[in-house]
This record gives structure tokens, C-alpha cells and sequence, in this order.
């Protein structure tokens, strides 16, 4: 991936830690709930389709950025952490190169192919 895609995702990942500190938890719920959206890939368990939807909806910066503001509308905090952690995670993941899986392989992402697939 391209050192300005990174760079990107690396300051949208510090614009998550920043919206984080903007809320009324300790620090280390974020430390803890951080790998929590990787449950999605529990669906590949199923078959392809379902753990990339499962996926997919947990790494979703769309999503993400929808639970954060409602999280805003509705005053709830745990609504606008839960949108945090989505966006932080999602943005971790692309600046190693994880992204959006197809529902062909669970290396197949819209980043292109991860792991030994691509060798």
C-alpha cells in the first residue's frame, strides 16, 4: 500500500484517540475494547459470505462514523465509544494493510490480497 495511504489512516487513527479522550472513560477501556471489532471474523466459521459480512460490518468506517453521531445526537456515550473503537480499529487495520473482505477469501480485501495468498 502506498506510504500516503498509511499516513492517512495513521491520522484518522489519532483522530480516534482523540475523540476518545473526549469522553468520560479511563484509558485503558480503550486499550481493552481496541480488538474487540475482530469478533466479525468469528462468521468465516460459517463460510466466506457470512464472515465477510460479519466482518465487514465491524470494520466499516461508514458504520463507524454513523454510531459515533448518533452516539452525539442521543447524548450516549457508549454509543459514540462503540463508533471510536470501530474507527480506530478499521484505521489500525488499513495502516498494516487488512482491509474490507470480499465474500471470495478472507485474503481477498478491497486492499488487495493479504497473507500467503499473494506469494
Amino acid at each position: 500500500m502506498k506510504n500516503s495511504i498509511k499516513i492517512e489512516e495513521l491520522l484518522m487513527f489519532f483522530l480516534g484517540v482523540c475523540l476518545f479522550n473526549r469522553l468520560s472513560f479511563e484509558w485503558w477501556w480503550f486499550l481493552i475494547l481496541f480488538l474487540l471489532p475482530d469478533i466479525g471474523m468469528l462468521g468465516y466459521v460459517a463460510n466466506s459470505r457470512i464472515g465477510a459480512l460479519t466482518y465487514n460490518l465491524l470494520h466499516h468506517k461508514a458504520i463507524a462514523i454513523g454510531l459515533y453521531f448518533l452516539g452525539l445526537y442521543l447524548s450516549n456515550e457508549y454509543i459514540q465509544l462503540v463508533g471510536i473503537i470501530i474507527f480506530s480499529h478499521a484505521s489500525f487495520d488499513r495502516i498494516l494493510g487488512y482491509g474490507l473482505k470480499y465474500t471470495t477469501s478472507f485474503h481477498d480485501t478491497h486492499l488487495g490480497k493479504i497473507g500467503n495468498a499473494h506469494e
